[in-house]
């Protein structure tokens, strides 16, 4: 690594674009195999070519960093230790993790395996990052949306490795947070299938008027992210891995910006700010190798803005910069990366020839044939250099060879040969076993340990739970709220037995009176904490602790790892129920998660009915609601009209004419796009009742009050009367209940 300070982290969709990356300058490189890695349409290698990539890295003195990084089904744990046991006794540098169940897996079964919290598990602060340090990750990969001084706040008050993106493109959602492309298409962010549903067009509409030009369609695409004149103020800021994002891209293009993202880092290391200049043709270097509509440094020194949005339509053709293509090509996409050596070869009458190596850390020395007696003229110096000194397709090459002879010796050439590939061979090997590690026991060892009687007993209750007749009248029904003017609806609502209201519109003032009425009603009152917890989220909560406190809140609906730290440092014990955006798709996610503090769960809305009956814990289940496609730091309002600090709803239309509200959480300062039609499960009581889940939830997000009477209405009667006449008005969609994702 560069002084040990600064690593260019490299993408690598194929085993092409990790060579280009190497010899262009990366430090590290991170790439996917065959499964579980949030690229799945990239050329992934399969566990034989990885495996010699891995030691192509370690030869030349770099990292691998693998992506395990998508959301793990309860049916494909199963294969996790045998798919992550090869690369891990071959020395596989660190695992890039989004699932708190694989996260777990890895800290329990390859104990010293390096886990690095990846960008999809939203890390937005010191709270997450301490809580991931406090699990035994080393490294976090920070939300792109993160500014200069959030990150340098983590740096100055957690002790872990952090890695943030430098270059490529960005996701208009905080990732993790995206499930556009899952419900409309069932091809899921968080399983490596995005369809890049935002890169398409839609007009912004209000009160059925267009606010966006019919040029300006692209309201959703972002432009990609480049930080050359940023890199600097993000050293000092203390990010130590600068990734580069493009596992789906070209060698050329990986070459092309690691090139320049090494020089500019080397700069700045050996000259500091003052001799700090980027040169003009080097910005083109990176306009060349892609351009989706314009650059932006992102949001490290703002909270969003409309000029990092393309707006316009990308042109049909753009002409290549050839020369550039071919530059490229021959420096480093087709190079032959080598690494010096020095050796010293002994041959003597007699005795055995001996070759001496040392490089890369490491000395060898092999002995082959004894030297023979020359008959007729003897070998000189020369001829035995030029000889050995043909490494070939070897990954080294030869800085010195010193020889030394002793009296008139000859060799044949095929034992010069054999000599020098038993010598590079044995230097290879001295390389790579400092990154092997001990075999450890096989899984069937201790595959009966991964679920102690516990949860095994969990489970038993679960199904004696689905098999008893009358389980239809044990359903609880609860109800969360956006809106306050549906408060009434909630409250006069006979069974419900829970109410969850939001943080960011039921302000401060209204939540001991909310929780007064809401006990008066005889039911629970539960805060619902923002999507995400920033900056504003602390400053919020940290401007009302006394209310929060004092209102009396028979507990808070978590939604970020954020407000799990947040609650924990100030001491605030109320119970903490897990939405479903905090992922328990297996049960050892779920085991996680409550030793993470959580008192229950919320089921995950992307399984199947027959994946969530694999589920070890009881959770509650979304029966209802319009489910949020995206979270994001952008603000459509703003793009349209500017910043006015005044909550609103917009309306996104697709080329479908389908339409998708979006919300502008001005308080916790970030946008809600929420599906077109809300998930209903009305209807489907009986596959419902099998499940056996804790609660049932109706979600209410831009529903009026009598919106909400009337769907509490038609709900209660369904799952707790068993009443199934009547049905609600309006398309509804039943989300992924019954079809799934990949």
């Amino acid at each position: 690594m560069r002084e040990n300070k600064v690593e260019i982290l490299a993408p690598a969709g194929s085993v092409e674009s990790l060579k280009a990356a190497i010899a262009a300058g990366a430090d590290a490189i991170y790439i996917g195999g065959s499964k579980f890695g949030a690229r799945a349409y990239a050329d992934n290698p399969d566990e034989d070519k990885l495996l010699e990539a891995m030691d192509y890295v370690h030869l030349h003195g770099k990292k691998m960093y693998m992506t395990v990084n998508t959301l793990m089904k309860e049916q494909e744990m199963g294969q996790l230790y045998d798919y992550l046991y090869p690369y891990y006794i071959h020395g596989l540098d660190a695992v890039i993790v989004q699932d708190m169940g694989v996260f777990s897996f890895v800290r329990k079964h390859f104990p010293d395996l390096p886990i690095h919290a990846s960008t999809q598990m939203t890390i937005t602060g010191v709270y997450g990052a301490r809580l991931m340090k406090e699990l035994g990750a080393e490294r976090v990969v920070t939300a792109r949306e993160l500014s200069l001084r959030e990150i340098d706040r983590i740096h100055q008050e957690v002790d872990i490795e952090i890695e943030s993106f430098v270059h490529g493109a960005l996701c208009y959602c905080y990732s993790g947070q995206c499930l556009f492309s899952s419900l409309i298409g069932g091809r899921s962010g968080n399983r490596g299938r995005c369809a890049q549903t935002c890169r398409l067009p839609f007009d912004v509409k209000q009160g059925g008027k267009t606010l966006n030009k019919k040029d300006e369609r692209y309201v959703l695409s972002l432009k990609d992210l480049a930080t050359l004149d940023l890199i600097p103020d993000m050293i000092e800021a203390g990010i130590y891995s600068m990734k580069i994002e493009g596992r789906m891209k070209s060698p050329r293009y990986t070459a092309g910006v690691v090139s320049v993202y090494s020089k500019y880092v080397d700069l700045y290391l050996s000259s500091g700010r003052k001799g700090y200049h980027v040169e003009e043709a080097d910005r083109q270097i990176l306009r060349d190798l892609f351009d989706r509509g314009g650059q932006t440094d992102g949001y490290y020194k703002k909270h969003n803005g409309r000029d990092m949005v393309v707006w316009k339509e990308k042109p049909a053709f753009r002409e290549g910069n050839q020369e550039l293509f071919d530059r490229l090509d021959q420096e480093y996409v087709g190079k032959q990366v080598r690494e010096p050596i020095e050796g010293s070869v002994f041959l003597e009458e007699g005795k055995k020839s001996c070759l001496i190596l040392n490089g890369c850390g490491q000395t060898v020395t092999v002995y082959g044939d004894v030297v023979q007696t020359a008959l007729n003229q003897p070998m000189g110096q020369d001829k035995v250099k030029k000889q050995l000194e043909k490494t070939g397709n070897t990954p080294f090459v030869f800085d010195n060879l010193e020889i030394t002879i002793g009296g008139n010796i000859f060799m044949p050439v095929q034992a010069l040969n054999d000599l020098r590939r038993k010598g590079l061979e044995a230097l290879e090997e001295a390389v790579l076993a400092v990154y092997k590690r001990e075999k450890l026991n096989h899984k069937a060892d201790f595959a009966d340990n991964d679920n102690d009687d516990g949860d095994n007993k969990k489970r038993s209750d679960r199904e004696d739970r689905r098999k008893t007749d009358d389980s239809l009248n044990t359903f609880k029904l609860y109800v969360s709220l956006e809106r306050p003017d549906s408060l009434t609806a909630a409250l006069e609502a006979d069974g419900i037995k829970r109410i969850y209201i939001d943080a960011a519109e039921f302000s401060p003032d209204l939540w001991k009176n909310t929780v007064d009425s809401c006990h008066k009603a005889g039911k629970e009152c539960m805060l619902t904490m923002p999507h995400i917890f920033r900056t504003e989220g602390e400053t919020f909560f940290d401007r009302n602790m006394d209310k929060l406190t004092g209102a009396g809140f028979d507990g808070v609906l978590i939604r970020s790892m954020e407000e799990v730290g947040y609650l924990k440092s100030h001491a605030i014990t109320l119970p903490m129920v897990f939405d479903y955006g905090m992922y328990g798709m297996n049960q050892q996610a779920e085991a996680m998660m409550k030793g993470l503090g959580a008192d229950s769960l919320t089921w995950p809305v992307e399984l199947n009915a027959k994946e969530l009956g694999k589920l070890t814990i009881p959770g509650e289940l979304l029966v209802y609601g319009r489910l949020p496609m995206m979270v994001t730091a952008q603000c459509l309002h703003q793009g349209m009209s500017g910043c006015d600090k005044k909550p609103g709803v917009l309306m996104l239309k697709d080329r479908l004419n389908k339409e998708f509200p979006v919300k502008n959480h001005c308080t916790f300062c970030y946008n809600t796009v929420y599906n077109t039609d809300p998930l209903s499960l009305a209807g489907l009581e009986e596959q419902v009742k099998r499940l056996g889940p804790s609660a049932l939830r109706l979600q209410f997000t831009v529903e009026d009050g009598e919106q909400t009477r009337e769907i509490i209405e038609n709900f209660s009667q369904r799952f707790l009367y068993g009443r199934t006449d009547s049905l609600l008005e309006g398309e509804f969609t039943r989300g992924h209940f019954k079809r799934g994702i990949e």
